[in-house]
């Protein structure tokens, strides 16, 4: 039997893509990925993480990588479909990789607050069946999945070394950080639309956007 941990990482930031990351094990190595003592990406260090992803994918039978971007996540936040957005848009792109991968059964961290609803959004889009196991928590109760959020983080922060190499040092992409807040605040006064790095749709970019506009009317 296959199994396929399925997660994401970077879906409450700013700047840079969501990516979501496959990772499918044999169920007979499934004691050797838990030997590995993988976790929750976000209890590990950065270190750790690149450390463990090349183990994990050394173990697995494979890893399948998606990355979302800005715009794709722009246009699922602006849709005016209820239930349409961000939460499904993420239900189709684990469909996507579960479709790729085949597995047996699949564990997804279920982004909707509800699990079973997730599921359902998933199994719909499947063109052949699958078990699916959709839970909140599921990248600190399976190691599987835990092994798919260090791979998907590890993924992300390549992508945001690129970001920063080309563009200056603007910190981790979240908004909690303070480099992050001002170069988005730099950015919204000196262009007049965000470069295709940035979500515009999030509420911090609008309220950027707004300031910036405000103190350009002032200032004229």
């Amino acid at each position: 039997m296959r199994i396929l941990g399925v997660d994401e990482a970077g879906r409450g930031c700013v700047i840079g893509p969501l990516v979501i990351a496959g990772v499918m094990i044999d169920q007979e190595n499934l004691y050797t990925l838990k030997s590995l003592e993988v976790k929750d990406s976000k209890l590990l260090s950065r270190d750790r993480r690149e450390h463990l992803a090349e183990k994990i994918r050394s173990v697995a039978v494979d890893t399948y990588v998606i990355k979302l971007s800005p715009a794709q996540i722009d246009k699922a936040v602006r849709s005016q479909r209820k239930h349409h957005k961000l939460n499904r848009l993420e239900a189709q792109t684990m469909a996507e990789l579960i479709e790729r991968l085949e597995p047996d059964v699949a564990i997804v961290d279920a982004a909707d607050v509800l699990s079973a609803r997730f599921r359902c959004h998933i199994i719909e889009l499947l063109s052949h069946p699958v078990q699916v196991i959709s839970e909140h928590r599921a990248d600190r109760n399976y190691p599987v999945v835990s092994a798919a959020s260090i791979v998907a983080k590890v993924e992300r922060d390549h992508h945001i070394d690129f970001l920063r190499n080309r563009f200056g040092d603007f910190g981790s992409g979240y908004m909690s950080d303070p480099k992050t807040k001002a170069f988005l605040e730099e950015l919204a006064e000196r262009c007049t639309t965000y470069p295709d790095f940035v979500r515009a749709s999030w509420k911090p970019a609008r309220i950027a956007r707004a300031n910036a506009r405000m103190k350009q009317v002032k200032l004229a």
